[in-house]
């Protein structure tokens, strides 16, 4: 079994992922999510198909049926992202029905599919003979492209060689338009550059790398088109090669920037490669929320300026979240270092988690750090849930991600020309793969996140020395681990980021990692200006937050204050949905009431008709991922700090 992403055996990658042979999730958050995603959401996503009227286009195009184009031009994305999260789900287990629907549609796109390869229901219904003609706004290679993964997801998960069909002769089509010619300019929307090295990767087929890479090398040369936002809103102001930093729409950045190293990962493109492990640089030291969230401005859904971070107007989109995701895991697999996991941990463990409710019924487009009392008088807030959207591109992009996380969760690397598996993330798992000329078992036991222990059995090894490796947070300042040789041993990472174990291992070999959960405040960098003089808890990979519903009646959230040497007392909270205990974080706090002057809600510094008043109260935080699942009162993240 092989997940979204896999170099081909030439490529030049410095780990790679699993090819599993067998896999089951057995426990902790990843297994409920997915649980939820297969019972709730993915059918939930079928219905709007069909509400929405994404399958009636295809069903129009295929002249089938009569009727108007319903929604926006990138309609046909979705059907595809659903179709990919069902390829994934029976990758786990068999479903008569998701086989069916997989099957249906397949047999529905080789219908509406025209002779030449085009597909796109849109301007095969709402606009024939358009093609191509508004290539900055059409999405016609970003729907293609998203076409090009669920095909490649089927025929990894269950063999289909129906809808590889159709993806193979959609590149083709495309292969002849933008490769064998100068084409009629790029797709203002990246996406497909990823996709078709991926379907290299499974057909072999060289022109969708070469048509993969020459639109990476036309990027930033100004064929995108004119945009009211203009051409940074595109990422076609610079070449991929000189651009310093990401710019413009967050989505449309990170998928190209997970093409960008998937090229340069097959061509063996170093400056490629390092141009964009540059930008990710930039991004996570200046431009990433604490939550992992990206993009700080809701108009335009773009990147901000440097420590643009504020935390109620943040859009942090849900698929930015899912996109970041997937660059980090490339860039991981080419230069084999941690970070890149770390921050797929921050980032899938607080604002991607965040993004569904606890019952897989709803979603956020946009992921705020803060929420005030009076949200529901703001017109047109995106910070709701709703089942569905008119761009509905979020949710199906949580399916397709949940349905293969496992695929995350470890790689293999000759480290240091020691065969090593690397566990990158932590939950309850086992997994059998091929490896170092045998077969290699394991069994992961933990409650993490709620817990620091990580138990690691093996069930079967290879003959011969071989490495198992850890990676250990950056946050983990205590890290201690328990081996067949020693126990409670000190543990610090090596220059990658792992606790690095070679020896003969046998079955029923264990290593407990002890992870450091202790509560911790974070201070934000000065230059955030939206949160200067305040402070955010964290505890291991978790960001928490302060909801209204857990706080003393009385106390008003957006009132507390914490002061810089607070404790926090750790107590279970069942009232939370999700797998727990959850481990919520109490402490002591002060409720300050402000007052205004003049009228005013401002004061004259040293003044004696406006001071603040304190008062000692309780504080609750809950993990963020976990909020709005109790009412839609208000919410933050970051707390002002007393004085010390």
């Amino acid at each position: 079994m092989s997940g979204p992403a896999v170099p081909t055996g030439t490529a030049h990658s410095a780990h790679r992922p699993l090819h599993l042979e067998r896999t089951e999730l057995t426990g902790g958050l990843w297994r409920r999510w997915r649980d939820v995603n297969r019972a709730v959401s993915l059918p939930l996503a079928r219905q709007w198909l069909e509400r929405a009227g994404n399958l009636d286009n295809l069903r129009i195009a295929a002249g089938e049926t009569d009727g108007r184009y319903r929604g926006p031009v990138y309609m046909d994305s979705d059907v595809y992202k659903v179709l990919e999260s069902a390829a994934w789900e029976l990758q786990h287990e068999g479903d008569a029905d998701l086989a069916d629907f997989l099957d249906r549609t397949a047999d529905l796109l080789e219908r509406a599919q025209q002779d030449d390869g085009y597909l796109n229901s849109h301007y095969q219904v709402a606009e024939p003979g358009g093609r191509y003609t508004r290539l900055v706004d059409s999405h016609e290679l970003y729907c293609a492209g998203h076409l090009m993964q669920a095909a490649v997801a089927a025929h990894r998960a269950t063999s289909d060689t129906r809808l590889l069909g159709v993806a193979r002769r959609l590149a083709g089509h495309l292969a002849e338009v933008f490769l064998d010619g100068a084409g009629p300019g790029l797709d203002g929307h990246p996406e497909v550059e990823t996709a078709l090295v991926e379907l290299y990767r499974v057909t072999g087929e060289e022109r969708h790398l070469a048509l993969a890479s020459a639109l990476v090398e036309r990027r930033g040369r100004g064929l995108v088109g004119r945009h009211k936002h203009g051409a940074r809103h595109r990422q076609d102001h610079l070449p991929v090669r000189e651009a310093p930093a990401l710019t413009g729409h967050a989505v449309r950045a990170l998928y190209l920037e997970a093409g960008v190293v998937d090229v340069a990962t097959e061509t063996g493109d170093a400056s490629l490669l390092a141009a964009s492990a540059r930008r990710w640089e930039d991004m996570v030291a200046t431009r990433t929320s604490l939550t992992g969230g990206l993009g700080s401005r809701q108009v335009g859904e773009v990147f901000g300026e440097r420590y643009e971070l504020p935390p109620d107007l943040s859009y942090n989109e849900t698929c930015a979240s899912a996109a970041s995701i997937q660059w980090s895991w490339r860039l991981l697999l080419a230069t084999g270092r941690a970070r890149y996991a770390d921050l797929i941990e921050r980032t899938l463990l607080n604002a991607f988690a965040a993004a569904r409710s606890d019952d897989g019924r709803t979603y956020y487009k946009g992921n705020p750090l803060q929420r005030r009392p009076d949200h529901a008088e703001a017109v047109g807030d995106p910070r709701c849930r709703d089942e569905w959207f008119f761009s509905a591109c979020c949710p199906p992009a949580v399916t397709r991600l949940v349905g293969s996380l496992e695929h995350y969760a470890a790689t293999v690397s000759e480290h240091a020309g020691v065969p090593t598996l690397h566990l990158q993330q932590y939950t309850s798992v086992t997994l059998a793969c091929p490896f170092a000329d045998g077969r290699l078992g394991l069994r992961v036991r933990t409650d993490y996140p709620w817990r620091g222990t990580v138990e690691v059995t093996v069930t079967e090894a290879p003959s011969g020395p071989w490495a198992l490796a850890l990676r250990i947070p950056p946050w983990s300042t205590r890290t201690r681990l328990d081996t067949p040789d020693e126990k409670g041993a000190a543990v610090t990472a090596d220059e990658h980021g792992y606790a690095v174990l070679l020896r003969s291992w046998q079955p029923g070999d264990t290593v407990v990692l002890h992870l450091d959960l202790t509560p911790r405040l974070t201070l934000p960098h000065p230059r955030i200006d939206a949160v200067r003089g305040c402070a955010a808890v964290e505890r291991g990979p978790l960001v928490y937050c302060f909801e209204q519903t857990d706080q003393q009646d009385g106390v008003a959230v957006d009132d507390l204050a914490l002061s810089p040497d607070t404790v926090f007392e750790e107590v279970a909270h069942d009232d939370l949905a999700g797998v727990g205990p959850t481990v919520a974080l109490r402490t002591r706090a002060a409720a300050v009431t402000g007052r205004h002057q003049d009228g005013l809600p401002y004061r004259t510094l040293g003044g004696t008709d406006a001071v603040d008043a304190e008062r000692p109260v309780t504080a609750t935080a809950v993990p963020y991922f976990q909020w709005d699942n109790r009412g839609d009162g208000a919410m933050r993240v970051w707390m002002p700090l007393l004085a010390g």
